[in-house]
């Protein structure tokens, strides 16, 4: 009978008094010792998959999932997010009429997060803009690509953002994140509120 280990962990090591089986040492082993590791998994169903019946998951057990670059740990009846892997910024394409970098802020960009479990969207730099048209739309889209779909809320997602306080009576404005990845800011009108840049630095919104 495999011996415990001194850690207590529950890893079985074979005993010298134990019957000669190097395939039954290695699965005592390995019993004990893989749910305890970090495990790789393409997704979250390919996880679901594998570990039913005598490899259920054990509280504790952490896995990494590929396809979400998401690290998760059992807690004994669901999966729960530790961190996830550093995701890269990425530049988005602004409208005619805006620059970026308003305000030094740097490029407009977002990138994908995981916040206390919680898919997340977040945003910085800023834009600027030196002149309005006559007529003003009810809304200026600033990305002339939609985002991609690992990027878009599951309904409208709406935040405030920072505006300049030249040329604007107001200091922040409204940006929605539609369903279908527009970025759309509301709130400039003639003759008050034509800011000379809009910022969004330290802006997130939940997926």
């Amino acid at each position: 009978m495999p011996t415990p280990d001194i850690y207590g962990q529950g890893i079985g090591l074979w005993a010298m008094t134990d019957a000669p089986s190097i395939p039954d040492a290695i699965a005592a082993f390995a019993k004990g010792a893989l749910p305890r590791l970090r495990l790789t998994f393409a997704s979250a169903s390919a996880r679901g998959a594998t570990l039913v019946g005598a490899a259920a998951p054990v509280p504790g057990m952490t896995t990494w999932l590929t396809d979400v670059a998401r690290l998760e740990i059992w807690d004994g009846s669901t999966w729960g997010v530790v961190a996830t892997g550093a995701r890269a910024w990425n530049s988005i394409t602004v409208t005619s009429g805006w620059t970026q970098n308003g305000n030094s802020q740097g490029t407009f960009q977002y990138r994908l997060v995981n916040m206390f479990g919680e898919d997340t969207l977040m945003f910085r730099g800023g834009l600027s803009r030196s002149s309005y048209p006559t007529t003003i739309p009810a809304y200026f889209e600033l990305n002339t690509t939609a985002l991609p779909a690992a990027a878009r809320p599951a309904s409208l997602r709406t935040i405030l953002v920072p505006v300049s306080d030249a040329g604007s009576t107001r200091l922040a404005m409204k940006l929605d994140i539609t369903v279908d990845g527009w970025l759309r800011l509301y709130g400039v009108n003639r003759p008050y509120d034509l800011p000379a840049w809009v910022g969004f630095n330290g802006t997130v919104v939940s997926l």
